[in-house]
């Protein structure tokens, strides 16, 4: 691709209005999380820097978003007064992004069960808007939303008016601000810079950012004790695995922008890199982030130019103009997080919940109360689990295992007659139609007694599209049960799916003999008649 001067004018300014909007949500990020709005601004920088340089998204910009923050937010109150561990807990997330990246997890993450991203991204929206009520009111910042709901009549009865007026205004700005306006200058940096001034004209007593440290910032690794690794880790994935979510669905919505592919487990190698950058620094962790990525785009940028282009911006706000941020009202920051906090509800599903199956929409409550008032790791580990027991029961209840004898019209006709000799079918058919995994195995059990007394049972797989490690060893156990009952079994599989080369990997070969797994029917049916007619005759 040619690199040209109108390519690098439309990166130009996609980057800096990006940038521009970045600025006061970074900021917004840093205090709502308790690490400080530098701390915000530090990541800001340094993931949307490494990640637009290393990424797999040429378009994509990348900063502290809303869930990450909020797992952040979670790191801080686990580990009290330990700074140091809180940035590990970013640091490992980074390095899990980027062995995510090399083993090509990327892929895999379209098959999140969506019930469970709903719910998880609701709950967070709904975590953002009850934590900013107290700054909204000029409270004392929250942990926690349980704490925010158990605090709350407190807040609303010695509410500071002065915080309530420049919330309601700030939101006013960014809720109702003309689309022709806000293509021009971005609503929250309106709300930001207008709240602000309304401040300091009218010298309103409310709370503000205070001082924020200027220059670059004191790069360090972070040291923690060992014994925290144990509470480390599980946070470290719950962030890495956001990440992953976060950037690589903003990925999608760049791609279906710009009508190009980006490159998943390379993203992911970026994110991770960027936000090992950011735990060096002392700053927040980060995401691809859709609202910014959309700007940058709808801007006039097209490479990974506009995304570096953000963080210089930021970068020079952080050298110079850090004495000027130092006076934003935390009810300002308190706004424009309500419109972040609102945002990201998932309001597609909420729209169809009349239409969504009980079950799934039973996955999405859970997870969103469990996100919302227990533990967001935990969310997301009970809301795969009942979503993966839920799709297991769907498939195992469509599969079907069928014990049947043999009728006459599946016989040639100079087979029917000695067939007809047989008394009480010696030749018994279990058909297995369906996926055949640890949720049928059950069902496969179920059949084997239906199987004694017969002389050959031929176990027809023809329509069994995969079959995962239970189900070989369900399937074994139950030659073995044959064979232990002098009954001979003979398999039926079909072919192209790779199932008869699996068998005969795990020693199936041994198991069944030269002759036990076949790949047409017919000659299965054969081969059972000719046993039967040696065991006649002998």
């Amino acid at each position: 691709m040619n690199y040209s001067l109108r390519t690098f004018k439309g990166d130009f300014f996609g980057g800096l209005t990006a940038g521009i909007v970045a600025l006061p949500l970074a900021l917004a990020f840093g205090v709502a999380s308790g690490f400080g709005a530098v701390a915000g601004l530090y990541g800001a920088i340094a993931v949307g820097f490494f990640a637009a340089l290393f990424g797999g998204t040429p378009t994509q910009v990348s900063g502290p978003t809303g869930p990450m923050s909020v797992i952040f937010a979670a790191a801080i109150v686990a580990f009290p007064g330990e700074s140091s561990a809180v940035l590990a807990v970013v640091l490992i997330a980074g390095i899990m992004q980027i062995i995510f990246g090399l083993i090509k997890v990327g892929v895999f993450v379209r098959y999140i069960p969506y019930p469970v991203i709903s719910g998880f991204m609701s709950g967070i929206g709904v975590i953002i808007i009850l934590i900013q009520l107290h700054p909204l009111l000029g409270a004392g910042s929250v942990g926690s939303p349980l704490e925010a709901v158990l605090q709350l009549p407190g807040a609303i009865s010695n509410m500071n008016i002065y915080s309530v007026i420049l919330a309601a205004v700030t939101m006013a700005i960014v809720f109702f601000t003309p689309p022709k306006i806000s293509s021009i200058i971005p609503s929250p940096l309106l709300a930001l810079v207008g709240g602000s001034l309304l401040a300091v004209v009218f010298n309103f007593p409310v709370a503000s950012i205070g001082e924020i440290p200027s220059g670059l910032p004191d790069f360090s690794i972070p040291t923690f004790s060992p014994i925290l690794l144990p509470k480390i880790i599980p946070m470290a994935l719950a962030l890495a695995v956001l990440g992953v979510m976060d950037s690589l669905l903003t990925s999608v919505v760049a791609d279906s922008m710009t009508k190009t592919k980006h490159n998943s487990n390379k993203e992911l190698v970026g994110q991770g890199i960027g936000n090992i950058a950011a735990s060096l620094v002392g700053g927040l962790p980060g995401a691809g982030a859709t609202m910014r990525t959309v700007i940058n785009i709808k801007g006039g940028g097209s490479t990974r130019v506009s995304g570096i282009t953000h963080s210089v911006f930021l970068l020079a706000i952080l050298l110079g103009l850090g004495r000027y941020a130092a006076l934003i009202p935390l009810p300002v920051l308190a706004g424009i997080l309500m419109k972040v906090g609102i945002d990201i509800l998932d309001y597609r599903l909420l729209r169809m919940v009349q239409r969504v199956p009980k079950q799934d929409f039973g996955v999405m409550v859970t997870v969103f109360i469990i996100t919302v008032f227990v533990d967001l790791i935990v969310a997301v580990g009970v809301g795969v689990t009942l979503a993966s027991l839920m799709i297991t029961y769907r498939i195992s209840s469509q599969s079907k295992i069928d014990v049947k004898g043999v009728p006459h019209h599946e016989w040639h006709r100079d087979l029917e007659k000695r067939l007809e000799e047989e008394t009480d079918y010696g030749i018994r058919t279990l058909s297995v139609m369906g996926a055949f995994f640890f949720g049928t195995t059950a069902k496969m059990q179920e059949q084997v007694s239906k199987l004694i007394g017969t002389k050959v049972v031929i176990v027809n797989c023809l329509d069994v599209p995969f079959m995962d490690l239970s189900g070989y060893f369900a399937l074994s156990e139950m030659i073995d049960r044959l064979k232990y009952e002098k009954i001979k079994p003979i398999v039926v599989v079909n072919e192209n799916v790779g199932i008869r080369k699996q068998m005969m990997d795990m020693g199936y070969g041994n198991l069944l003999g030269p002759d036990g797994i076949q790949t047409d029917y017919n000659d299965a049916l054969h081969l059972a008649w000719e046993y039967l007619e040696d065991l006649r005759e002998s």
